[in-house]
C-alpha cells in the first residue's frame, strides 16, 4: 500500500526532526566527602558542581547528592540499586551516570592506631569488586578516590585512626579493582599527598578527616578538569 502524499511529507519531517536531547542524569554515591561535609559556603563538590548547571535557560547535567556520613563500601552496595532506581522521574529515565566515592571509612583502625580494621583488606576488595561489578550492570562509572587525612589530628571521633600508610594500600586496591574493570579513577589520595602534608593539611578541617571550604573548591576544580567524567556527562 502507497502512502499518501500528505502521510509521506508527516514521515519525512518526522525523519529530519532532531531528536530532543534531555540533559544526563548523574548520581554522585558515597561517603561524607560526596555529602560534602566541611564546606560550610559551598557544600561541597557535588554541589558546587551541581549549582553551575541550575539555569533552566541554559540546562545541563542533573545531578543527585546521595552522600551518606560515615558510609563505607558494603552500605553503599547495599543502597545502590534503590537509590538509582528512585531517580527515573523524567520521563521514567534512569540515571545515565553513576559517580563513586568510597573507602576512607573502610580504612580506619579502631581504638589504637594498630587496632582492627573496620574493613580488612580482602573483606574490602571483596566487596569493592562485588560494588564496581553491581554499578556497571546500570549505567557508565566513574571513581573519584579518597582524600589524605591530617594523622596529627587523630583519632577521629576519639575512637577512629586513620593514616597515610592505610590508606594508600586500599587507595591501591581500588584504583586496581577499577583499572581490572575498565572503571576510569580519578586518584585524589595521589595527587593530594604528592603536595606534602602542609599542603593538604590546609585543606582539611580541624577534624583532621574532611575537607574544609578550601578542601573542596580544589576538587571541584580537579573533577571539571578530569575529561572523561565531563565528556561523559556533558555530551
Amino acid at each position: 500500500m502507497v502512502a499518501s502524499p500528505l502521510r509521506q511529507t508527516a514521515l519525512r519531517s518526522l525523519q529530519t526532526c532532531p531528536k530532543k536531547a534531555y540533559p544526563k542524569k548523574v548520581i554522585a554515591i558515597g561517603d561524607s566527602v560526596i555529602y560534602g561535609y566541611g564546606d560550610s559556603e559551598g557544600g561541597g563538590w557535588v554541589e558546587r558542581l551541581r549549582r553551575g548547571w541550575l539555569d533552566p535557560e541554559q540546562p545541563g547535567p542533573i545531578f543527585y547528592n546521595l552522600g551518606v556520613r560515615g558510609d563505607g563500601v558494603q552500605q553503599v552496595a547495599r543502597r545502590l540499586e534503590q537509590e538509582f532506581r528512585d531517580r527515573g522521574e523524567l520521563r521514567r529515565r534512569q540515571p545515565d551516570v553513576i559517580v563513586l566515592s568510597v573507602g576512607m571509612n573502610d580504612s580506619a583502625r579502631t581504638g589504637r592506631p594498630a587496632g582492627r580494621a573496620v574493613t580488612d583488606e580482602a573483606t574490602f576488595e571483596q566487596r569493592l569488586r562485588e560494588l564496581l561489578a553491581q554499578s556497571r550492570r546500570l549505567c557508565p562509572v566513574f571513581f573519584v578516590g579518597m582524600v589524605p587525612v591530617n594523622e596529627a589530628a587523630m583519632p577521629f571521633a576519639e575512637v577512629l585512626y586513620f593514616s597515610w600508610a592505610d590508606q594508600a594500600r586500599y587507595n591501591a586496591l581500588t584504583r586496581a579493582a577499577c583499572a581490572a574493570q575498565g572503571i576510569p579513577y580519578l586518584d585524589i589520595f595521589q595527587q593530594w599527598t604528592a603536595q606534602g602534608e602542609v599542603w593538604c593539611s590546609q585543606r582539611l578541617c580541624r577534624d583532621g578527616l574532611h575537607p574544609n571550604v578550601l578542601g573542596y573548591q580544589t576538587l571541584l576544580q580537579t573533577v571539571q578538569d578530569w575529561q572523561p567524567l565531563m565528556q561523559a556527562i556533558e555530551s
